[in-house]
């Protein structure tokens, strides 16, 4: 089985026992995300992910909206009454796009790694199913209706189970149409569907750090064990500035703002965009921008700055990071910058792929001192946070 993958990602629980108030478990928080985002993200940034289709319950619409901003996803689907009817949906959901393979993921086990996905395809490739397995370390008894053991059971035969489950896709939607056809929504996961319907399930190595958040013991455990994997926090600083010459508008931030003048430089000239690089280099301790763009080369000849600040981006990723928060300020007398504030902070939220609450826009004039002052040119500043593993 070779081909396209797509992903379904079971979110429409209502997951109220883990508590956290009127939050669903998959929407609170874990290391400053969301728990969906960083289930969603992983598979989204997947190179061998084609499609991630999220499946979601109607009255999370908008909690669903913000936690997912900027990650390229298929349109939701709601969700059933059940697990399997939620998965059901997700999948018919791709019907038009019919993948070859298709991994199921619960939104609740954020901490799945690209490696586990990538086991998980390749044991698919040579067959119609195959799960993530732990074998079982502890003893298992079996014990009557007081508590008392009956039993023990051999644990060399058993294993824990875990998502992303992957399957051959039409014969997973064929199932599910045969389930409900035979009023069958009793399954635990498409593993025991997979079962009933006679394919045969092979098992690959599964993740001890993957767990499913469940109970608020859970949050509490892993929400530290989160924060502490990305321990290392970073704080990097840039500056960029550009003349005005003759034009009709600046970039500033991605977003194209029409001005009396343009603005000098070997690509669109964004200082907005070009100080959240060098912050993020910085704090990576990468070099800065003109080292990895040089402006003796001609290929960033009028480049969209976009560019620049996705590669610093990647380059937190690459290293199992995360952007935790990009300040920047403006230094200008004109344009103002507060009417286009929020559009520059979306745009910018949106090539880092972060939340906009993770952006801060600021501007000031100079007092019509130096040259920004004398209208020149224009200045800007930028902090960037960022969040590493821990190594020596």
């Amino acid at each position: 089985m070779n081909g396209v993958v797509a992903a379904v990602v079971v979110a429409a629980g209502r997951g109220f026992r883990a508590g956290g108030g009127e939050f669903p478990k998959q929407y609170r928080a874990i290391a400053g995300e969301p728990v969906i985002r960083a289930s969603l993200r992983m598979l989204a940034e997947h190179p061998d992910v084609a499609w991630v289709q999220p499946v979601i319950h109607r009255d999370d619409i908008a909690l669903f909206e913000a936690a997912s901003t900027g990650l390229g996803l298929l349109l939701p689907v709601f969700g059933g009454a059940t697990r399997q009817a939620s998965v059901r949906a997700g999948l018919e959901a791709l019907s038009e796009a019919r993948p070859d393979i298709v991994l199921v993921h619960d939104a609740a086990r954020p901490f799945a790694s690209a490696a586990l996905v990538s086991r998980g395809i390749e044991a698919a490739r040579s067959g119609a199913a195959a799960i993530p397995a732990l074998p079982i370390a502890d003893t298992v008894k079996t014990v009557d209706a007081e508590g008392a053991v009956t039993g023990t059971i051999e644990r060399a035969k058993l294993r824990l189970v875990q998502t992303p489950q992957v399957f051959d896709y039409a014969a997973l939607l064929s199932l599910h149409r045969k389930a409900l056809a035979a009023g069958r929504e009793d399954f635990a996961d498409d593993a025991a569907l997979a079962e009933w319907g006679g394919l045969k399930v092979a098992t690959f190595a599964g993740e001890a750090a993957n767990v499913k958040l469940t109970t608020p013991e859970d949050f509490a455990r892993w929400a530290g064990e989160g924060a502490s994997a990305l321990a290392d926090i970073r704080t990097g600083s840039g500056y960029d500035v550009h003349a005005f010459v003759p034009g009709d508008h600046v970039m500033l931030g991605g977003v194209r703002i029409a001005h009396s003048a343009g603005l000098s430089g070997h690509s669109d000239a964004d200082v907005v965009l070009h100080a959240l690089v060098d912050a993020i280099l910085g704090a990576l301790a990468e070099g800065d921008i003109g080292v990895h763009f040089p402006p003796s080369d001609p290929q960033w000849r009028g480049a969209s700055s976009d560019r620049f600040l996705a590669f610093a981006v990647e380059r937190v990723r690459a290293r199992g990071g995360r952007i935790a928060h990009l300040d920047v300020n403006v230094v200008c007398e004109a344009p103002r910058i507060g009417p286009h504030r929020d559009a520059m902070r979306a745009r910018i939220a949106e090539i880092a792929n972060i939340s906009v609450e993770r952006v801060a826009v600021k501007a000031t004039t100079s007092e019509k001192l130096g040259f920004t002052g004398r209208r020149e040119g224009m200045a800007a500043f930028a902090t960037a946070t960022v969040r590493l593993p821990w190594s020596d």
